[in-house]
């Protein structure tokens, strides 16, 4: 499992955009720390576990050009 470092005035939903590119990302990321789920802002030096991103693949594409066909 990979690793987050946070820095001074990290927010759960700031972590989740930068690593997962949306804030849908706090949800799996706060289970994955459930020690630090009480957290609004976080401190320097905080090690958190970032789970596997799912990657979704968009309905409007037809069937060959979806990744999960390829």
């Amino acid at each position: 499992m990979k690793t987050y470092r946070t820095i001074q005035g990290d927010t759960w939903d700031g972590i989740a955009y930068s690593i997962a590119g949306t804030e849908e990302f706090m949800t799996p990321l706060m289970q994955a720390n459930p020690d630090h789920a009480e957290t609004v802002i976080f401190p320097t030096g905080v090690i958190l576990n970032v789970p596997e991103i799912a990657i979704q693949t968009a309905d409007i594409f037809p069937p060959w050009r979806r990744e999960e066909d390829v």
